[in-house]
């Protein structure tokens, strides 16, 4: 990508309020070359490979915090077979010990049973009050349960809760069973969510995480499928956090212990299997700088609580987090030819956050790769561009500029003037 000049400004209107954890003053070091200059073909090539490259927000992804970002030592004894501690925001993994070895996910599979129903809520292939009929197979599933009855109907609502709160079996398999016509095919559809999702290490056989050959996971992809649910389904995730459910006149009450435990934890699932050990992953929000702990593997309900607490404590006690940007807010605007406009703003689809080691916050900078100009028309969402964040001077993070709506063709006389500037600029040129 060819600039032929660079400026340094401070950030304004791009950062949040101090209770949305703002960098106040971060310095832009803005790659904006002469909008005159006849060089856009070049750039929509050169965009195209650089995001090919670069981090991807359309789905979440791990990856291990860049090494001079890491705080050097301190990390808490744990036991579990496998752990991590990852930021969600980045995906980076703070810490972590056998995060790609094979392991039963045991209860962990019910974060896929609730993803694709929370997907076909709100694509509206489901509706949470439709009624879900309850099979004999459904209402004889082994293990923790919520007590539906054989032959009735029960809604969406009420199972999801049922699933996910008492993480109910019988709740899985009636859900399974009405989005897939059997489990079976139900998994069909994990598996390929699954692939989707970029979890490279797992292979689901039912709903419930039962054991069953051939069905395994990893913390790492597990971690992922967390991520993925809270940032894909806000609105449905809130279930995570309640306390406890009463279905069919039985109150149970939520396993996740951290929920009372500790008011900035809000998720999100346990599990068990005698083969599996004690699994959990959890996660705290902090003033919007929200971390995931995991552990599989563990050696009872009391240990795996305090393992993941441990670890979420470690990471609040020597990482900050900083939202830099918010989604779909102007970071900064491009030179618009043959638009009503004159400038197109852009800006990240997502909140653009990082974690950084504490007392190192003068060391955070951006950089913005903008083309030198944009021609209308240019529907909202398309990627123009890309946002760089640097510690101490090297790029660590980024993600894609987007334009923040639609611009449409100006009027005949502008664009007639538009390219006669631009001509008269490229024959000097």
């Amino acid at each position: 990508m060819r600039c032929n000049r660079s400026m340094t400004r401070q950030a304004s209107g791009a950062c949040l309020s101090g209770s949305d954890m703002m960098i106040r003053r971060l310095p832009i070091s803005e790659t904006a070359p002469n909008p005159g200059r006849r060089h856009l073909l070049a750039f929509r090539i050169a965009l195209v490979l650089t995001l090919l490259v670069c981090s991807a927000v359309g789905r979440a992804e791990l990856a291990d915090m860049p090494d001079i970002m890491k705080f050097p030592s301190g990390l808490p004894e744990i036991g579990a077979k496998s752990w991590i501690l990852a930021d969600f925001n980045t995906g980076w993994v703070l810490g972590g010990e056998n995060i790609d070895q094979r392991m039963e996910p045991a209860s962990l599979t019910k974060l896929m049973t609730s993803y694709l129903v929370f997907e076909a809520l709100k694509t509206g292939r489901l509706k949470e009050d439709d009624p879900v009929f309850v099979s004999h197979a459904a209402w004889k599933a082994v293990g923790s349960r919520m007590y539906i009855e054989v032959n009735t109907q029960v809604s969406v609502i009420d199972l999801l809760k049922g699933l996910i709160i008492q993480s109910g079996n019988d709740a899985a398999l009636a859900l399974a069973e009405h989005l897939g016509g059997t489990e079976k095919g139900f998994a069909e559809r994990m598996n390929r969510k699954a692939a989707e999702l970029g979890m490279r290490n797992t292979r689901f056989q039912n709903s419930s995480g039962l054991p069953e050959p051939d069905h395994y996971s990893t913390l790492r992809d597990m971690t992922l499928l967390a991520i993925s649910l809270i940032r894909d389904f806000p609105e449905y995730y809130k279930l995570y956090s309640e306390l406890e459910y009463t279905y069919n006149g039985i109150t149970q009450q939520n396993r996740n212990v951290l929920l009372t435990r500790d008011s900035a934890v809000d998720g999100i699932k346990t599990g068990y299997t005698r083969n599996a050990g004690y699994c959990l992953i959890g996660t705290a929000n902090r003033d919007g700088f929200r971390l995931v702990a995991g552990v599989m593997g563990s050696r009872s309900r009391a240990v795996r609580a305090n393992e993941v607490h441990s670890l979420m404590r470690f990471g609040y006690s020597v990482y900050e987090g900083v939202i830099a940007f918010k989604s779909n807010s102007r970071i900064a605007s491009v030179p618009l030819w043959l638009g009503r406009e004159r400038e197109a703003p852009v800006g990240v689809s997502r909140n653009l956050g990082i974690p950084y080691p504490k007392g190192t916050r003068d060391k955070l900078s951006v950089a913005l790769e903008l083309p030198e100009g944009l021609e209308a028309p240019l529907p909202q969402g398309q990627e123009v561009g890309h946002i760089r964040i640097k510690f101490d001077g090297k790029k660590v993070y980024g993600a894609p500029l987007h334009v923040l709506h639609d611009h449409a063709e100006g009027p005949w006389y502008r664009k007639i003037m538009d390219r006669i500037i631009r001509f008269a600029v490229e024959l000097f040129d």
